[in-house]
């Protein structure tokens, strides 16, 4: 932690920054180790303050050794004011775009005479290269989803509801460690499935659906992310043929990935393929992937536009979809670390076919 504290520092010494109050919750935790709900970060040239109420005066001080812990009655703004001007500072970034409006006015007036820039991305920039611990605290979040969805997969099957499958796959994960899930469970059968985030519904699954499951937790604080379809009996050649097309464009994806690259050519190489078989951007309308750490999406984005190179230590998601209105849809997602040379697939569930479940 001290080592990501030092390396905020140099960021702020290169953007003229005096100091900085870190408001979001990864970011708070990235740097602190803190995982308390309620708290706010101050970092300047020579000191590093976690403020907090005294729900989590406790907690605090054993989670964030090198950290001077100060318990407000009233944190946001009144405590974080008395502070900063405690420091004698003329300028102070703020993380912004975490803040309401009526919030940036109140700092405003609590802070006159001080100068607020805001500074968003500024931690987003060191959480982008992954830490070997983080690596590995990924690694085994997604080991858990997989062993999961290989666990469950067998109870999915016709007359089976999405949200009782769902729940059924959040109590195994649990069980075994998962501390909660990343985000509610996509489980979405027929033409469900045409809707890119179908959160799992009451809807039994009928003969002859295709399913797109996309399941993530959080293990050791770390996210997994991971989807895969599948179709309630024998495939028909549409559903065939879509898959395919699918499979190929994140192929070449992951192919794709390699250090010096613009994130927007990994997902250029996906849409080349899908346009290939015949299908544009409206049946494809996400982004082909997304950074995966603390939060289950961050920087980088890659998709369209996107002008961030990838280095050795990123990780990222490959998950190209279609999704055809009334009839279905399929995606396919696996998570890729960046190395030196390439790519590394974290993700080990088989997908060179449709997997075929129970009618």
């Amino acid at each position: 932690m001290i080592n990501r504290l030092e390396r905020l520092r140099v960021l702020l010494r290169e953007a003229e920054l005096e100091g900085a109050l870190i408001l979001g919750a990864e970011n708070r935790l990235y740097l602190s180790g803190f995982t308390g709900s309620a708290g706010v970060l101050y970092v300047d040239a020579h000191g590093a303050f976690l403020l907090t109420d005294g729900r989590y005066a406790t907690q605090a001080r054993e989670e964030c050794p090198g950290w001077e812990v100060l318990v407000k009655t009233r944190v946001f703004p009144e405590g974080v004011a008395e502070l900063v001007k405690e420091r004698k500072i003329e300028n102070l970034g703020v993380e912004a775009h975490i803040l309401t409006w009526a919030q940036w006015q109140a700092l405003t007036e609590a802070l006159p005479g001080i100068k607020l820039i805001p500074c968003r991305d500024l931690v987003e920039k060191l959480r982008l290269i992954k830490e070997p611990g983080e690596i590995d605290a990924i690694r085994q979040a997604l080991a858990l989803t997989e062993e999961g969805f290989r666990a469950l997969l067998p109870e999915l099957k016709a007359g089976v509801s999405e949200r009782e499958w769902a729940l059924k796959l959040e109590f195994y994960l649990r069980e075994r460690g998962a501390e909660e899930v990343a985000f509610p469970f996509i489980v979405a059968s027929g033409p469900r499935s045409a809707l890119p985030h179908g959160i799992a519904s009451g809807k039994r699954i009928e003969p002859g659906e295709l399913v797109v499951i996309d399941i993530g937790i959080k293990l050791g604080r770390y996210c997994s992310d991971f989807t895969r379809t599948v179709v309630v009996g024998s495939p028909t050649p549409w559903q065939q043929e879509l898959y395919r097309a699918i499979l190929e464009a994140q192929q070449a994806a992951i192919a794709t990935v390699r250090p010096g690259i613009p994130a927007k050519e990994v997902d250029r190489a996906a849409r080349e393929v899908l346009a290939s078989y015949g299908y544009g951007p409206e049946i494809f309308p996400h982004s082909t992937g997304h950074g995966l750490g603390l939060a289950v999406h961050e920087a980088p984005r890659v998709g369209e536009g996107e002008e961030t190179r990838l280095e050795p230590g990123m990780v990222i998601t490959i998950e190209p979809g279609a999704y055809l209105p009334g009839q279905g849809g399929i995606r396919i997602e696996d998570v890729v670390l960046v190395t030196e040379t390439g790519a590394e697939v974290l993700t080990t569930t088989p997908k060179e076919e449709l997997f075929t479940i129970g009618g």
